[in-house]
């Protein structure tokens, strides 16, 4: 079973392509016992980054956290951000609610202590950079 919002997802009125916008904060431990957040993640990453390329999405941008450089409330306690771009939300639930998605999903939630995952339009001002 999926812990992702797909009704909310399936009834945007978007059809277009999505980026899904990641805010990561490893476990100190991962909660399997088995290293530490940052490596459970990894284990999850390897096999999801495939299921997200089958899909025609692919990692726009990937790096770690560094100061808050505006904070106006809210939480800026991160690890990692992650941008990834989708041609619709359609494939992003048929990723997650796929089966080789939902065994990798256990490493992800063994490595994070909180995850969020926001959806923006997609406005590409210019062709998505060769691979």
């Amino acid at each position: 079973m999926s812990t992702f919002n797909v009704d909310l997802l399936r009834e945007s009125p978007d059809a277009g392509p999505v980026t899904m916008i990641n805010l990561i904060k490893y476990r100190t431990h991962s909660m399997d016992g088995d290293g530490t957040g940052r490596e459970a993640y990894a284990r999850y990453t390897k096999p999801v980054q495939k299921l997200v390329e089958e899909r025609g999405g692919r990692v726009l941008w990937a790096g770690p956290v560094a100061e808050a450089a505006l904070y106006e409330g809210g939480d800026v306690d991160w690890d990692w951000a992650i941008l990834v771009y989708y041609p619709s939300r359609a494939a992003f639930i048929d990723m997650v609610e796929s089966k080789e998605f939902l065994e990798a999903n256990e490493h992800r939630r063994n490595g994070v202590e909180k995850h969020v995952i926001m959806a923006a339009r997609t406005l590409l001002l210019e062709d998505l950079p060769e691979q």
